[in-house]
């Protein structure tokens, strides 16, 4: 049995940490979050140690770190960096939610303190494990076609508050482009391989489009926090989310299941298959240029 500290208990993604690390069979020894509603924590690891403050939580793990296995980080992303430099401070692997940073110069000296360290770094792109992706990417290796056309639209609709939390605020999360975006890009490289050139099409604070050339593909591709954009024609009207690539007229829609992923990212990472700094690299620079080019 492996043990887990983790920051950000108290936010939107860490129960499907908490859940995923229930269902590995281990256990999470401490949390920090600086909001105190955190009684999730009875639903899964009711002894845990909760810390407000960053500072005891720190203090913690480093008399405790010679028990503490992994870092789970599930705190606001302008937070990733200094928690996953926490992890290896003290000799503890980071398992870190997207994006991993915010800026590709990050990820340069965030991946030379993982080579002098003994830790390792993961981050958690959880629709690379998604079965209906998975068979998109047998069909495309197995398809002799050159250049792919392909449209993406990505739909998961978020609520006003949103605007008004730090995922609204573009120094800290990155903006609409990174927070949410990161998904989409990671999946077409992943897909369709490396970028060669990119350009934003429309932004507004609820949407953004454009087009991708990558090295397989030219790619179309919507990204949109506002319910108003799902498609009317859908044939679940009470959808939460459209999630929907369309490769050479062949469509996958992927809205369900999404949720339902880290636990099979834990199990990978805990095999010592879990994706590191060199997989997130290509989406972060990207995403880091299209926020760029629309200043």
């Amino acid at each position: 049995m492996k043990n887990f500290a983790i920051t950000g208990i108290a936010g939107f993604v860490a129960p499907r940490h908490l859940k995923a690390i229930k269902e590995t069979g281990n256990n999470v020894l401490c949390a920090l979050d600086p909001h105190d509603s955190v009684g999730i924590l009875d639903s899964y690891f009711p002894t845990a140690q909760y810390f407000s403050e960053h500072e005891r939580f720190e203090r913690f793990l480093s008399k405790n770190k010679n028990d503490i296995d992994y870092l789970s980080i599930c705190s606001p992303n302008y937070l990733h960096d200094t928690h996953i430099r926490l992890a290896l401070q003290n000799n503890i692997n980071a398992i870190c939610e997207k994006p991993l940073v915010l800026t590709p110069q990050n990820l340069d000296l965030l991946q030379t303190l993982e080579r002098n360290s003994k830790n390792k770094i993961f981050t958690i792109m959880q629709l690379r494990y998604l079965p209906s992706l998975i068979d998109l990417k047998n069909l495309v290796i197995q398809r002799s076609v050159s250049k792919h056309n392909v449209n993406m639209k990505y739909i998961t609709p978020r609520g006003n508050w949103y605007h008004y939390s730090w995922k609204g605020d573009e120094d800290k999360s990155g903006g609409l482009l990174t927070n949410i975006g990161i998904h989409l890009f990671d999946l077409l490289i992943w897909l369709f391989g490396s970028v060669i050139n990119y350009k934003i099409i429309n932004i507004t604070m609820k949407n953004v489009s454009g087009t991708l050339e990558l090295k397989n593909a030219d790619v179309e591709w919507f990204l949109s926090i506002d319910e108003k954009d799902i498609p009317s024609e859908t044939t679940n009207k009470k959808m939460k989310s459209f999630r929907s690539i369309v490769v050479d007229n062949i469509e996958i829609e992927f809205s369900e299941g999404f949720t339902e992923l880290h636990t099979k990212v834990y199990e990978e990472i805990l095999k010592g298959k879990g994706l590191g700094i060199d997989e997130a690299r290509p989406s972060i620079e990207l995403v880091y240029n299209l926020r760029r080019e629309k200043l």
